[in-house]
């Protein structure tokens, strides 16, 4: 049976473009069945409508606790029986139970070369530090906020006169080769999670495989 995915989003979903794009090139690879957005106007459902995919708007506003909304997240995802959740500019922090629950079932891409800058700003927090390397990893999702095994990477050069928007817009075309990638992996059981490690066709990563070395 084909993997059944759940891509959760925030916002403009290029992310989950990129993901549905390559479903259409792919079919047997893996199946979208759901998008989940905590906000309303989030344009990524318009990308999910446009691609008949089935979604959903939990608005955190609507939740006393974040552990009540994780609940209620939980439950959709649930009744979907997904097999893979996939964050997408999600920008909710999971709770503990709510990882733990799907560990090892949950991928997320962060806009930095892990573990340098988790959180917020990364591009500009790269260009302050005067890196002359930046990019993307992919990772498990564990209770550690943008602590999971890094299982893919893509790097982008820092040049002069780049500021946080133009390495945004480089790091977003790589986000959009590498991503599809990486969930293929998954649904193919190249990668896993085994003792909070991340193992890529049964062979520990020791460090995160690159983009560049694998297209």
């Amino acid at each position: 049976m084909t993997p059944k995915i759940a891509v959760l989003i925030s916002g403009n979903g290029s992310n989950l473009q990129a993901l549905i794009d390559y479903q259409r090139q792919h079919p047997a690879s893996y199946e979208i069945v759901l998008v989940i957005s905590n906000k309303a106007d989030a344009f990524g459902l318009q990308r999910a409508q446009n691609a008949a995919i089935p979604t959903a708007i939990l608005d955190h506003r609507a939740y006393d606790s974040r552990e009540s909304f994780d609940l209620a997240l939980s439950k959709e995802l649930d009744r979907a029986e997904i097999d893979l959740i996939v964050l997408a500019g999600f920008m909710r922090i999971l709770t503990p139970w709510f990882t733990e629950k799907y560990l090892g079932k949950m991928l997320n891409i962060h806009p930095s070369l892990l573990p340098k800058y988790t959180g917020l700003h990364t591009h500009q927090r790269a260009l302050d530090a005067g890196d002359r390397e930046h990019g993307l990893s992919i990772h498990f999702v564990t209770p550690e906020l943008d602590g999971g095994p890094v299982i893919l990477q893509a790097t982008v050069p820092v040049e002069t006169g780049d500021n946080a928007d133009s390495l945004a817009r480089k790091v977003h075309a790589q986000e959009h080769i590498a991503y599809p990638v990486a969930v293929d992996w998954y649904c193919r059981k190249r990668i896993t999670l085994n003792n909070n490690q991340a193992y890529f066709d049964q062979q520990l990563l020791k460090t995160p495989l690159l983009l560049k070395d694998v297209l």
